[in-house]
């Protein structure tokens, strides 16, 4: 029964409870919708704060700034590295599987009204300078109150810089600000105990709403995205964590309460504080965790590049439009391009998908139908693999840095994670987390 009081265990119940209840009651089911929203909201709401009081607290301490500037290239430079290398994996197995192989359908004949609404969105967000413009909150508290990561992660830069340079005084506003993470720290601790019921609700409308059926009628490309997903976690991704010192599959054991709430919420977005949290019980400084966990969430979405690339060729196969050279290689660019304004929140990569076939004419954007209804079911395993990548990124910068201490790391994945709860998260945020 001691198991029972495990939260990763709760949210494994839930998630079943959910399933069962939208197959047997499909009604039922799709009717939890605002649950599972309201679970995520309650998440989303502190999220910004501590992005602000990491990040800024972080650069008003540090005594070199250059190292700041420094960081942040490494880690453009990475991600821009694995993103591109998710990318082409997802074009490999692709071409290699071909999921759409045998479909034959006729473009005239599907509804160009269900894909309307994702192309009206996507063509709205493009442009390359508009996009950076939206990099640019309007007021201060604006990126705060809207919940805009980078435009948080902007100001938070700004503060932490503008206090580096007052001193003593702005050592005393650092202060304040780590003490004030420690209220949002609290706060996720209050509201992750919701986790089960968040699942429950996300599963049972997933379900409830799309149906199994969907899983057996697209069944081969869900596979194949899921098989994909986990060749490049396990891979790619666990190449780079041996390479930095660390087993993929001890990092994924220790974050499984993480990965558990995003399977069932389907959104990375809603462990983002506790993922932080975990990354620096793990020995990852707190100025490098807060700049590459925010900033990975738009530009190091490994799982959603994947899911870019192997869902346009298999639509391409679907509808027996032929590729050549040339057009693979301007999907892969155009991908690399659109990729970079997804976020962590559920149906972003849908957008981005429709994004990027607005580009490529030759793929007719009303097939985009096929998988609509099935895009929930991959959009899980997106979010999964996510996560995982941006946290193997930040222990890998953290590591080139120097702000990685790997003898915490190994003491940590040996032992096992502990429960989240109010005093490791205040200890962590302020670097007094203990280290037996």
């Amino acid at each position: 029964m001691r198991y029972l009081k495990l939260l990763y265990v709760q949210v494994l119940i839930g998630i079943a409870l959910g399933v069962a209840v939208g197959a047997i009651w499909p009604e039922t089911g799709a009717a939890l919708k605002p649950l599972a929203d309201g679970f995520i909201k309650l998440i989303k709401l502190v999220i910004a704060p501590v992005i602000f009081v990491t990040v800024a607290g972080g650069i008003a301490r540090m005594s070199d700034l250059k190292a700041f500037g420094r960081v942040g290239l490494k880690t453009l430079v990475y991600f821009e590295l694995v993103s591109t290398l998710a990318l082409g994996v997802g074009l490999a197995v692709a071409l290699v599987v071909k999921p759409g192989a045998g479909f034959n359908v006729d473009p005239a004949t599907l509804d160009p009204s269900v894909a309307a609404g994702y192309a009206a969105r996507a063509a709205h967000d493009e442009g390359v300078v508009q996009w950076l413009l939206q990099l640019i909150p309007d007021t201060f508290f604006a990126a705060l109150a809207e919940g805009q990561l980078l435009q948080v992660l902007v100001i938070a830069v700004l503060t932490g810089f503008a206090c580096a340079r007052l001193g003593e005084f702005g050592h005393r506003v650092a202060d304040v600000l780590e003490q004030s993470g420690r209220v949002f720290f609290s706060i996720i601790h209050i509201v992750v105990r919701l986790a089960p019921v968040g699942a429950f609700a996300a599963m049972g409308y997933t379900i409830g709403k799309f149906g199994v059926a969907a899983l057996g009628k697209l069944g081969l490309l869900i596979a194949t995205f899921y098989g994909t997903s986990l060749l490049f976690v396990l891979g790619v991704l666990g190449l780079v964590a041996w390479l930095a010192g660390f087993s993929i599959l001890r990092f994924i054991g220790y974050i499984r309460e993480e990965l558990l709430i995003v399977l069932g919420t389907s959104s990375s977005e809603s462990v983002l504080p506790q993922i932080m949290q975990r990354l620096q019980a793990l020995g990852a400084s707190k100025t490098v965790t807060g700049l590459v966990i925010p900033t990975g969430y738009s530009f190091n979405l490994d799982g959603t590049n994947i899911y870019m690339t192997l869902a346009t060729l298999f639509l391409a196969q679907a509808t027996n439009t032929p590729l050549d050279a040339v057009q693979l290689a301007t999907i892969l660019g155009v991908a690399m391009l659109t990729s970079k304004g997804a976020s962590g929140v559920t149906g972003a990569g849908f957008i981005t998908l429709a994004a990027t076939l607005a580009v490529v004419p030759d793929i007719p954007i009303a097939a985009l139908a096929l998988i609509v209804g099935i895009d929930r079911f991959m959009s899980e395993c997106r979010a999964l693999t996510n996560l995982v990548g941006n946290g193997v990124a930040t222990l890998v910068i953290a590591r080139w840095e120097g702000e990685l201490d790997g003898e915490r790391l190994a003491r940590e994945l040996r032992r096992g994670p502990r429960p989240i709860d109010e005093p490791t998260l205040g200890q962590a945020l302020s670097g007094d987390a203990e280290t037996d």
